[in-house]
């Protein structure tokens, strides 16, 4: 599934990561008193090697509850948007399909090249890129996080993203990536606001993004759709920065940095009076609550990864590389 490659140093060191972290975590003083201060210590994510068992266990999770429709099976392994998103989707499927998906052809990802950053403090993270199975020819971004040396690592962001679309980033001489603080500067925006800059930009457009799919094409087609013959579409989008949707970021060879974010939307129609709203699909019945009469509001969850440039680059502005969103409820009315 993965590809390890390095010099034997690199390959050493590796082995020793993990020994480290723990000396680093647990300091005992002659009292007997257990010090943690591991949230101090500089140091690798993970390994390459516990990256790949990371990786062959979420997909092995994602295939079992994708099979039986069973959030359940894979909760572990999940969290934050990609949590949300999973959990809505096989909620969905379960409620059509109770015995299980007919249609489910196993996941496999091949071709993996992680990117570990090396950091102080909690979560530590790494970046996933392989090719599935699914998806075309498009690459497979998982970010991995967890919270503690006990905790199981968790993919918290997924995204499609096209052929040689993932940058180079900034590595020291052992091949450890950097992460870019939510706060910092630098950037067209810090990480901690991207979120909210892209909810701002839905709404009121701006030139912070580069045009694309996933900027002016979406707002275009939003405008199209917002006002038909009988029935109005509302829009609503809002940042999403809590917990496991936290965004985590990469620096970039450049100066810039790889961002992973995520978003939170909702989308209203309503029908004329004496008209009701179009029937929605199965999927979106399975996750509905209430009667659909005269409107539906259907809620969603988004994860983004973004270009975000140093400020004064050329071009300066964001591009948005990936765009995964999954429903996560509705309500009729």
């Amino acid at each position: 599934m993965s590809r390890v490659r390095g010099p034997r140093r690199l390959r050493r060191l590796e082995r020793k990561v993990l020994a480290a972290a723990s000396v680093a975590a647990l300091s005992l003083t002659a009292s007997g008193c257990v010090v943690v201060h591991g949230e101090r210590e500089v140091l690798p994510a993970t390994t390459r090697a516990e990256a790949a068992r990371a990786l062959a266990e979420f997909t092995d999770a994602y295939n079992k509850a994708d099979k039986a429709y069973d959030s359940s099976l894979d909760a572990a392994y999940v969290t934050g948007a990609l949590g949300a998103i999973d959990a809505a989707r096989l909620k969905a499927g379960h409620v059509n399909s109770p015995g299980g998906n007919a249609a489910h052809t196993p996941l496999k990802l091949s071709d993996a090249k992680f990117t570990i950053p090396k950091k102080a403090g909690w979560p530590r993270w790494f970046l996933a890129d392989a090719e599935g199975n699914k998806g075309g020819s498009a690459r497979w971004l998982l970010v991995f996080t967890r919270d503690g040396l006990g905790a199981k690592w968790r993919a918290a962001y997924l995204t499609l993203v096209a052929p040689g679309a993932v940058p180079k980033f900034r590595t020291d001489a052992d091949g450890w990536a950097e992460a870019v603080p939510a706060g910092a500067a630098g950037q067209v925006a810090p990480p901690a606001a991207l979120s909210k800059v892209y909810a701002a930009y839905l709404k009121d457009g701006g030139g912070s993004f580069a045009d694309g799919a996933y900027t002016s094409d979406w707002r275009a087609q939003r405008a199209k759709t917002a006002v038909r013959p009988g029935l109005a579409t509302q829009y609503i989008d809002e940042p999403l920065t809590n917990g496991g949707c936290a965004p985590l970021a990469l620096r970039t060879a450049d100066g810039g940095a790889l961002v992973f974010f995520a978003t939170h939307h909702y989308q209203k129609q309503t029908a004329a009076a004496g008209t009701s709203v179009p029937t929605p699909n199965q999927s979106v019945r399975a996750l509905t609550e209430g009667e659909i009469k005269q409107s539906l509001t259907m809620e969603f969850v988004s994860n983004q990864v973004a270009l975000d440039p140093a400020q004064g680059a050329s071009g300066g502005k964001i591009t948005l590389l990936g765009r995964l969103q999954g429903l996560t409820g509705a309500q009729g009315g």
